[in-house]
């Protein structure tokens, strides 16, 4: 926002509470109210508005809320946002980011989807979904900065945690910097699986990692970072190294995440001893904790699967 006055952030409650999670905190007090503006409770009268702002050049942030929120303005999103730069032969841009929260929080069905699943099925969009500080911001700087309309999911779990308590990405720089959209990261090295994910799931990956190691099991995790692009290349060196591969995705199971990856490995002639994809089944998020950590990948399930793919004994 310092670098570009055409950067303009539109939201519920972005301004004086500083947004939901304080991701905006601050922000008002420094850009002023033409910036940094509240808007109704109206998820249409925002995605409409960015629409209009980026026909005339600007760069609109949209904070939606939850991303549960986006199915009231998804005509906006799919039929607008998406499709008129393709529509206008190129003549239009709309270098939107839609800034939203995902992910699973004890919310119940409505408020603990990620559906980054979703966007990615509908063509004309980058989605990406960081999994620690130090991604968040790079990824939101290039987000802004992109020509393209970008979906950024922040994971809700991830929002509500202290800086110290992140194993790595943690140290964010004051200066400016980014990280690239479509490239994804090993966060550890390893030779016998390789362990797909992102957002929220890349820590309970690491921490299965580490348990299997006890038995033997060398474990590489690799966060995609990004969903559009997918980084193909990155992922089919990892699976050619260790031959086995596990997506772990806490969007729902069909149709989705986990399916289009193993897909273009298959399509890519990818040898494989081993392959299973572990995701939330295809049911609604129950609203009792419980149940949900009953479906939604975590730690132990993740480290049970590996030890059903690997065999060490």
């Amino acid at each position: 926002m310092e670098r570009d006055p055409n950067v303009i952030v539109i939201g519920e409650d972005v301004g004086a509470q500083g947004g939901v999670f304080g991701a905006t905190r601050g922000l008002q007090k420094k850009f002023g109210s033409q910036r940094v503006v509240d808007t109704p409770i109206s998820e249409s009268a925002i995605t409409g508005m960015g629409v209009g702002l980026a026909l005339e050049g600007f760069r609109p942030v949209l904070e939606i809320m939850f991303v549960d929120f986006i199915g009231v303005c998804l005509d906006q999103v799919y039929n607008a946002i998406a499709k008129n730069h393709y529509m206008s032969g190129g003549r239009i841009r709309m270098p939107i980011v839609i800034k939203t929260a995902g992910g699973c929080i004890g919310s119940g069905a409505q408020h603990s989807q990620c559906l980054w699943g979703l966007f990615a099925h509908l063509p004309g969009l980058k989605v990406v979904a960081p999994s620690n500080p130090y991604d968040a911001k790079g990824l939101l700087a290039s987000a802004v900065e992109s020509d393209d309309p970008v979906i950024y999911i922040e994971h809700k779990g991830l929002l509500l945690k202290r800086a110290e308590d992140f194993t790595f990405g943690r140290e964010v720089p004051a200066e400016r910097y980014t990280v690239p959209i479509g490239e994804a990261k090993i966060v550890r090295d390893g030779r016998d699986l390789t362990l797909i994910t992102l957002s929220g799931t890349v820590a309970p990956a690491v921490l299965a990692a580490e348990a299997v190691a006890k038995s033997g099991i060398d474990v590489e995790v690799l966060d995609l970072r990004s969903v559009v692009p997918l980084d193909m290349v990155t992922v089919i060196e990892s699976v050619r190294k260790t031959g086995r591969v596990l997506v772990v995705d806490e969007d729902y199971l069909s149709y989705g995440l986990s399916g289009e990856v193993i897909t273009r490995l298959v399509e890519a002639g990818v040898a494989l001893k081993s392959v299973k994809r572990l995701a939330v089944p295809d049911v609604p998020i129950p609203g009792a904790v419980t149940l949900e950590r009953a479906v939604v990948p975590n730690a132990d399930s993740i480290e049970a699967t590996i030890l059903e793919m690997v065999d060490k004994r």
